[in-house]
């Protein structure tokens, strides 16, 4: 949603004439076409990286293979953090370049969109870093987990295979039962008569 609004307004409200008689439309942010670029090319970047991500999410336990899981989650990790990173410059830049800009009438009509666009790149850069911390987490806890459990094997192809954890100690000998189909060796078990021919 983040990502909309910034672009959203860069594209709206963004570009002014300098002056009336001047129908040429400019950047509002001290007139580098850049800045409004850069934010417009970051905003739509996030959009759809926000679509696939959420695609990704929910099919990602149907997703059979071990090693494609783990590629998912290293790539959505790798994008989050990447992502930060062009927020960060996205507000850095689009507030530098707000800061320079000398108020002029057409100016004036733009400034709410564009300390808009600024603010909103500030909180996509917080919502990335807990997005890629996000991600992080579930890395860590898939290979605590075995979700990649491939991974954790010897590569050694003599090594033997590692066994299966020992019972919790719940289960005794009092709860085994014997196998079907055995005779007893009570020849009058209790409670049973033999009919009389």
């Amino acid at each position: 949603i983040f990502s909309i609004v910034v672009f959203g307004s860069i594209v709206n409200e963004c570009y002014v004439n300098k002056d009336s008689q001047n129908t040429e439309l400019l950047c509002i942010f001290n007139e580098n076409e850049s800045a409004c670029s850069y934010g417009i090319a970051i905003g739509i970047i996030a959009f759809f990286g926000c679509i696939f991500f959420f695609v990704v999410d929910l099919y990602f336990q149907q997703i059979s293979s071990v090693k494609d899981r783990k590629r998912a989650v290293l790539l959505d990790l790798g994008f989050s953090g990447f992502l930060s990173f062009l927020w960060f410059v996205a507000f850095c830049f689009l507030a530098n370049q707000w800061q320079r800009t000398t108020m002029s009438k057409g100016v004036l009509q733009g400034a709410d969109a564009a300390r808009a666009a600024i603010t909103f790149s500030f909180f996509s850069i917080i919502v990335w870093v807990a997005l890629a911390v996000k991600a992080l987490q579930r890395y860590r806890l898939g290979t605590d987990m075995s979700l990649f459990a491939t991974d954790q094997f010897a590569t050694d192809p003599n090594a033997a295979y590692p066994g299966y954890p020992t019972g919790s100690g719940i289960e005794t000998t009092e709860t085994y039962q014997s196998p079907p189909f055995t005779e007893t060796l009570d020849a009058n078990p209790k409670g049973y008569q033999v009919p009389a021919y």
